[in-house]
């Protein structure tokens, strides 16, 4: 079932949108604001995005550059042209305009969905400094120095390692990598965090993850 992030701050329109894709079989998230969409998309990745560009806080024409490898439709009432084109031109797969025909849009949503699932998929490589995380060979190295981690400990890595610049909450972190362990337990978290990062800086001698107390843990960006 695909996930389709609805971004616009205007009440009704949300909830008809939601109300259409729900009944066509699409599950919805829903954010209110630019900021909020951002925050959202810090810990989870839709299939598709919906985005009004008159948002309070992070317009719509801010927020999308921020996104990355997810298709976007802007739906917005600005009718001109150079509008249009501009956003498209920025990264907008699709423009429609409001007030919009609902069978168009949820044809063009197929068409996007269906575009996105042909495409190729993005290089599976994340990096952080001289960390590198092969999603493909579930493989981790520092500087070419390959460092063995437990299915555990490279879930929790690679969930940090894809929001480098965010403090990801404990709570988040075990909601998150609950499907790919399901052993891992609130008690026990503290335990797999401690592994890890005691293996990553036996490779260079950086302690690449800090404790964000009260909180969770993040990337220590102060590495150089």
């Amino acid at each position: 079932m695909s996930t389709i992030l609805i971004v616009d701050d205007d009440v009704y329109i949300g909830d008809m949108l939601a109300e259409i894709l729900t009944k066509e079989g699409y599950r919805t998230a829903r954010a209110y604001s630019g900021t909020e969409a951002l925050m959202y998309l810090s810990s989870a990745r839709p299939d598709l995005i919906l985005l009004d560009l008159m948002l309070p806080g992070l317009s719509g024409e801010e927020l999308l550059p921020l996104i990355k490898d997810i298709p976007v439709i802007v739906v917005s009432a600005k009718a001109e042209t150079s509008d249009k084109v501009g956003i498209l031109l920025g990264g907008a797969c699709d423009y429609v305009t409001k007030p919009f025909d609902t069978a168009e849009l949820l044809a063009r949503i197929t068409v996007q969905l269906r575009r996105a699932a042909s495409s190729p998929a993005p290089a599976p490589v994340l990096t952080f400094r001289s960390l590198t995380l092969d999603t493909a060979s579930h493989s981790v190295s520092i500087a070419d120095t390959p460092v063995r981690l437990t299915q555990t400990e490279y879930a929790i890595l690679k969930l940090l390692m894809q929001n480098p610049s965010q403090v990801i909450a404990r709570s988040l972190l075990l909601d998150r990598i609950s499907e790919d362990t399901p052993d891992c337990t609130e008690s026990s978290l503290k335990v797999h965090v401690s592994n890890l990062r005691r293996k990553l800086k036996a490779a260079d001698g950086n302690d690449y993850i800090e404790a964000v107390w009260g909180i969770g843990f993040k990337l220590n960006e102060e590495i150089r």
